[in-house]
């Protein structure tokens, strides 16, 4: 049906266009120069072709990036505001051992895009492995829980389609909610047990800690009166906390 009226509509301006050239022609008796800037016109259409398709559309592509790249970031936001940050600190809790090198993932004002990257490698390098003793499980399980409605909305989020990093971390963070819940007794595990649930735990922590990294420096770079407020909520930092001074 819509094709239908794309070529009625074609033939009527190529209708009207004939109609204008034969008016031209009455009424300047030149039909030579009529049809010399007929196709001139005609000559000039790979260029405009090209500006459209090159030029133009690359641009409205680049604009569309950014405004869905704003709209992705934002829910991200919502999801470090919610629960992110919180899932870091219980990671942190379960930290064996205290391996873990929290300084390279302090950040301050003065960290630039080379910091950034710096520590998006030690990500994949990470020194962590997560002990159940060190930390509250029951908390974390009863957190993770009252965060499930938050979870599946951002999961129905169609802006987050093309987000697979996140989606995967969302789909763990989900993974670790569901094995938490069906344990009876997170009190009594067996040591096979235990294992199993801290390869979920750092799992999610190495997802969420990849995340974060790339939504600080969003906000590094667009926002920073965000920034400031979450540098000062760093939870790797000592003081964690949004009064200054």
């Amino acid at each position: 049906m819509r094709f239908k009226w794309q070529v009625f509509l074609g033939f009527v301006l190529a209708m009207l266009s004939l109609f204008i050239f034969s008016i031209q022609i009455n009424i300047f008796h030149d039909p030579r120069e009529t049809f010399f800037l007929f196709f001139q016109d005609i000559a000039f259409i790979p260029i405009q072709v090209l500006l459209v398709t090159l030029i133009i559309d690359q641009l409205l592509e680049i604009r569309e990036k950014e405004a869905f790249l704003k709209k992705l970031n934002m829910v991200i936001g919502v999801f470090f505001s919610e629960c992110g940050s919180e899932i870091i600190k219980f990671c942190l809790g379960f930290d064996a051992g205290n391996c873990l090198d929290r300084s390279s993932f302090a950040i301050d004002q003065n960290w630039s895009d080379k910091d950034y990257k710096a520590a998006t490698a030690k990500v994949n390098q990470l020194k962590y492995s997560a002990d159940l003793k060190k930390g509250d499980v029951l908390l974390l399980r009863d957190f993770l829980i009252g965060k499930r409605d938050l979870m599946l909305r951002l999961l129905e989020n169609p802006n987050l389609l093309e987000h697979d990093s996140f989606s995967d971390m969302l789909l763990a963070i989900s993974h670790l909610t569901e094995e938490l819940e069906l344990r009876k007794d997170l009190r009594d595990l067996s040591q096979a047990d235990a294992k199993h649930l801290a390869i979920d735990i750092e799992r999610v922590f190495a997802s969420v800690l990849r995340q974060w990294l790339s939504y600080m420096k969003h906000l590094k770079d667009n926002y920073p009166y965000l920034y400031s407020l979450s540098i000062r909520m760093n939870p790797f930092s000592g003081k964690c906390a949004a009064e200054i001074g």
